[in-house]
């Protein structure tokens, strides 16, 4: 009789693991786990994902007891968060809004699975945008919008908020709060330094995350004392790191210089003593920085670099490709003490990135791709942001940091993890990219929300924007 029980039940044992429910959606096995914040690698790992989130990580052994519906082996490939593009545009007007759209399957491509727009004039099909990749109707990268940006009466941008005073300041952030937006994005082609520094007090008092380029009429310690959050590109902190920063404010200010025509003499009063000082104000105030390297290095050589034969022109709409004739008829009708300035300060910028990391600054990896900014490519120049950070002297793990984790942080959203109950926005790896940061362009595969991209998949996200 016990041997007859123990059969059956041996027998129901059998039939219940044979028909059980699978406990996730897909499971990533052996796979190297890169942690980016410690930068350690933990081998052999098995991640399992249901839905959008990660329900859990586990070495072997444990795997052993879990199933789930779909398998990808990744033995001897490398996994990390996806990257972030912390400065990309959507812009041109309504005639480009489906030019733009096309390029949200680049970044895909390329393993960048968020991007903070940081300003433009199609906010409303940005935000449908959003709510499609969110409910999954949409492929693309989780998009944080500043929506337009707030500039001076007779904006450069289209569709900025122009404000000449404090009741039009409160409009503007009126609006930009109605919309809902991810942060406030300033810009410094006409508006004031009153109202600039207007702007950012305002916006910090309402609890809203200010960035933006900086007027020179502006000096980096009245940004930072206002509240600014971030700082876009190099030029202001350049400044700021002059011995006559005062002096050439208050000519920029008066009219007696203007932007362009300061910035060799910003150049040649760069003070060691002077920078450490700004350094410090911009690390203890909690100031983050966007180098921006790849693009200034790209518009700097427009005069000798041949873009006409770029493999990735094919996937830029031909209205797109026409904005970008301003830069390159610029550069062609330069000046040639223009252009040599120009080369200067792409160089100084290198030199000015590695010095804000080493003295503990907190970067942001942002490509500025999109309309009108020539040869930048979305996708693609995030890559070659990385390796020109690495180039100005961070390790590829410092690098890879100033991506996911400091833009999260700059954002003040959930830092980006692989481990239970986090969004499943991954990017896997044929080589380690701890060991050499092209490695990050080496794909094996994209996750996106919880959604697998294989390698096919990418190549056909390529195919097809490159036939729309």
């Amino acid at each position: 009789m016990k041997f007859i029980l123990s059969a059956v039940l041996g027998v129901l044992l059998l039939i219940s693991c044979k028909t059980r429910e699978p406990e996730a959606d897909l499971v990533i096995t052996h796979v190297n786990r890169i942690d980016l914040e410690s930068g350690s690698v933990y081998p052999n790992q098995f991640i399992y994902i249901t839905g959008d989130r990660i329900t859990a990580v586990l070495d072997s052994a444990e795997a052993a007891q879990l199933d789930a519906k779909e398998t990808l082996d990744a033995t001897a490939k490398y996994v990390m968060t996806g990257l972030w593009d912390n400065h990309v545009h959507f812009r041109g007007g309504d005639s480009l809004i489906t030019e733009n759209k096309n390029l949200l399957n680049l970044y895909i491509a390329n393993g960048i699975t968020t991007v903070r727009d940081a300003g433009g004039d199609l906010t409303g099909s940005v935000q449908d945008w959003q709510n499609q990749i969110e409910s999954g109707n949409l492929t693309g990268p989780e998009i944080y919008t500043s929506g337009p940006k707030i500039d001076g009466p007779g904006a450069t941008w289209a569709g900025s908020l122009e404000v000449s005073g404090e009741a039009e300041i409160e409009a503007a952030l009126d609006s930009l709060q109605q919309l809902n937006v991810d942060f406030v994005k300033i810009y410094d082609s006409t508006i004031s330094a009153e109202n600039y520094l207007e702007v950012i007090a305002k916006a910090e008092a309402r609890g809203m995350i200010t960035s933006g380029h900086m007027p020179y009429s502006v000096t980096v310690e009245d940004a930072v004392n206002s509240g600014i959050d971030a700082m876009e590109h190099l030029y202001y902190v350049l400044k700021g790191c002059s011995a006559e920063e005062k002096s050439i404010t208050e000519a920029v200010k008066n009219g007696q210089a203007g932007f362009w025509s300061s910035l060799d003499q910003v150049m040649q009063t760069y003070s060691d003593t002077t920078a450490q000082n700004t350094f410090k104000t911009l690390k203890d105030q909690d100031v983050f920085v966007v180098p921006t390297l790849h693009i200034g290095h790209t518009l700097s050589y427009l005069d000798e670099e041949d873009h006409s034969n770029d493999a990735y022109l094919n996937y830029i709409g031909g209205g797109i490709q026409k904005t970008y004739d301003g830069r390159i008829n610029s550069a062609k009708n330069a000046s040639p003490e223009f252009v040599v300035m120009r080369k200067n300060l792409d160089s100084a910028f290198v030199k000015l990135t590695g010095d804000l990391h080493q003295n503990g600054v907190k970067l942001l990896a942002g490509s500025d791709c999109g309309a009108f900014n020539s040869y930048v490519y979305p996708g693609k120049s995030l890559h070659q942001e990385l390796q020109a950070l690495v180039d100005a002297g961070l390790a590829p793990l410092e690098a890879l940091q100033t991506s996911a984790l400091n833009g999260a942080d700059f954002l003040k959203k959930d830092k980006p993890v692989i481990q239970a109950d986090a969004v499943a926005d991954l990017v896997l790896l044929n080589a380690n990219p701890l060991e050499n940061i092209e490695n990050t362009q080496n794909l094996f595969a994209v996750i996106k929300r919880g959604n697998l991209y294989s390698k096919q998949d990418l190549e056909n996200l390529l195919k097809k924007v490159s036939n729309q």
